[in-house]
């Protein structure tokens, strides 16, 4: 059917298929969309018809891109109340039309689209992609820099591609994530000393640095590599943590074997050194 009239205005531009073929594609192309924010799908004369409950079950929710998609018997009702188009191709065309990677469309279609333009992407059949005379429909032309040995994509892949693109023009820092890593608090050089001093301890009760004169030299090692990490108070926390209890038990007394005070061998390494010390000095 031809339903110019049922349009819905767009917040994006539209996504239009030409004769695709599988359910399956056309659902994980809505899929796609939903992910970036389009809800505008056009199909121009899907092979097994339309609606299809192979679409709507690959769409994994995206019902609403799915139930407000558009069929058209041609392309040239499909893009009619269009302003500007770009046709995704592979392949180099016999024709004069600019060539654009999907960045730089991605942007060109955000400023038409502020500047109050109807926009379009065209994708093609998933066995060859589109014919010349529809390339033609078209202003321009969009590749994606692929490996000219393999450089065919799913049509939900090239959609994926495209609305990621799009949506990435429309945010004032591109780099900025949805979410980020906990905001952590650097370490004072005072606990950092504090970790080395307690690590120190540890390695010399069990006779880590040998031969004596190459201590000096492997403390600054070890320090060299646990200040340039850069570590926020509560990662400390998970190192101290963890040297504590390689300090504490042993597969041989294992924690919850009894607390640390029940046997002298449960105390730490440096604490039991100090306390054979002062026994034998006593």
């Amino acid at each position: 059917m031809q339903a110019s009239n049922d349009i819905l205005p767009a917040t994006g531009p539209a996504i239009i298929l030409v004769e695709p073929q599988l359910g399956e594609n056309i659902g994980m192309v809505a899929r796609a969309m939903a992910n970036f924010g389009l809800s505008e799908l056009r199909l121009v004369n899907p092979r097994d018809g339309w609606p299809s409950e192979k679409a709507r079950a690959a769409a994994s929710r995206a019902d609403h891109v799915i139930d407000a998609a558009v069929v058209f018997d041609d392309l040239a009702s499909a893009v009619a109340d269009l302003n500007f188009v770009f046709a995704t191709t592979a392949r180099s065309r016999d024709n004069f039309k600019p060539v654009r990677g999907p960045v730089e469309a991605g942007r060109a279609l955000r400023a038409r689209q502020r500047s109050g333009q109807r926009t379009g992407i065209l994708f093609g059949r998933e066995r060859f992609g589109l014919y010349n005379d529809e390339v033609g429909l078209a202003n321009e032309i969009v590749t994606f820099p692929v490996d000219p040995a393999f450089s065919s994509l799913n049509i939900a892949q090239a959609a994926l591609l495209m609305s990621y693109e799009w949506m990435k023009s429309g945010l004032e820092d591109e780099t900025k994530t949805n979410f980020s890593s906990p905001d952590m608090m650097p370490a004072t050089k005072e606990q950092l000393h504090g970790l080395f001093a307690y690590l120190e301890g540890a390695l010399e009760a069990r006779g880590y640095f040998r031969p004596a004169a190459k201590k000096p030299k492997m403390v600054d090692n070890l320090r060299a590599v646990l200040t340039r990490a850069g570590f926020a108070e509560p990662e400390l926390k998970v190192l101290r943590g963890i040297i504590s209890s390689l300090d504490r038990f042993s597969p041989a007394m294992p924690r919850g074997d009894g607390s640390p005070g029940d046997d002298p061998r449960r105390l730490p390494a440096a604490a039991r050194a100090t306390k054979a010390t002062d026994k034998d000095q006593a």
